[in-house]
């Protein structure tokens, strides 16, 4: 059994089956991108998701754009 465990993002087994959740909550990662895709607001999504805090999101939104930038510098053009 893996755990990733931070202040922000937490997969565990014990939690719907292992989706990346928000830290302290049973919401879904993949529900803030899917609203991003969509063009919905960061407000809107949580109005949608109260147990999500706004530093939550923000550091998510953080780790992505670092994540992407890591990879792209990976593999320059």
């Amino acid at each position: 059994m893996t755990h990733l465990t931070s202040s922000v993002i937490v997969k565990s087994p014990d939690i719907l089956s292992g989706t990346p959740v928000f830290f302290g909550t049973r919401v879904p990662i993949k529900n803030l991108l899917d609203y991003v895709r969509a063009g919905e607001s960061v407000v809107e999504f949580l109005d949608d998701f109260p147990s999500v805090s706004r530093d939550q999101v923000d550091a998510v939104l953080a780790l992505a754009e670092m994540l992407l930038m890591e990879t792209v510098d990976a593999h320059p053009a």
